[in-house]
């Protein structure tokens, strides 16, 4: 019975935390266990387990007496990792031009070559999940020969507090008209041409359109602002 009940919450979690990464549930969204409850015919405990896990990863807001929402849009906390994304990583972009070498400059014609072939929407027009792991898998690969292990855990670190703001671009913050395929090309045309100036413009200019398509929202609704 453990078991099942462990089951049930981690299809409920994987569930909820794909809606809020697909826009189904918008920032500030209200997350009524009894509505969730009756959605995934399971338990209103099974739908709070599931929901404190997503507070703990900073996905969901949780408040005494108020229950539980989608967590808003901080334009400070975006602003400021934003600045910090594109300082540390085009930095260590850099380093991996200098000394990452021809075995990692195949690295990332390999990671790029998965990319491109992977969809980035499916046929019904939503998000492919699928498409966000490759796509950090190319990110990462980036950076990976720069030779510092700090350097690299720093820059992946706030890649990884960007996640929910990348997301989120497409289904909140409505940048469909992107060429996302063509900056990632850019960026590896750069990198094979040894150019590090343009490689870290382009890299740069890479992580803004993603907040800016934000910033614009915020602009609009302020009332998915924290």
């Amino acid at each position: 019975m453990a078991g099942e009940k462990a089951t049930r919450g981690g299809v409920v979690y994987a569930q909820i935390r794909e809606d809020i990464f697909q826009g189904v549930f918008e920032p500030g969204q209200r997350l009524r266990l009894v509505e969730l409850s009756q959605r995934f015919s399971v338990s209103q405990s099974v739908v709070r387990e599931a929901l404190t896990r997503l507070s703990e990863q900073g996905l969901v807001h949780a408040a005494p007496q108020q229950g539980f929402s989608v967590v808003t849009v901080s334009l400070a906390d975006l602003n400021e990792l934003t600045e910090a994304r594109v300082e540390i990583e085009t930095l260590v972009l850099r380093r991996s031009m200098e000394r990452g070498g021809i075995r990692w400059e195949s690295s990332v014609v390999a990671a790029h070559h998965h990319l491109a072939g992977t969809p980035g929407i499916r046929a019904e027009g939503t998000l492919n999940s699928d498409w966000f792991p490759v796509h950090e898998r190319f990110h990462q690969t980036l950076l990976e020969g720069c030779g510092n292990a700090r350097l690299l855990a720093a820059a992946l670190s706030l890649r990884d507090a960007a996640t929910l703001y990348r997301r989120w671009s497409w289904p909140v913050g409505h940048d469909t008209e992107r060429d996302v395929a063509g900056e990632h090309q850019a960026l590896v045309d750069a990198v094979l041409a040894k150019d590090a100036d343009a490689a870290a413009a382009l890299l740069a200019r890479h992580i803004d359109r993603t907040s800016e398509a934000l910033r614009l929202v915020i602009e609009n609704d302020p009332a998915t602002v924290a």
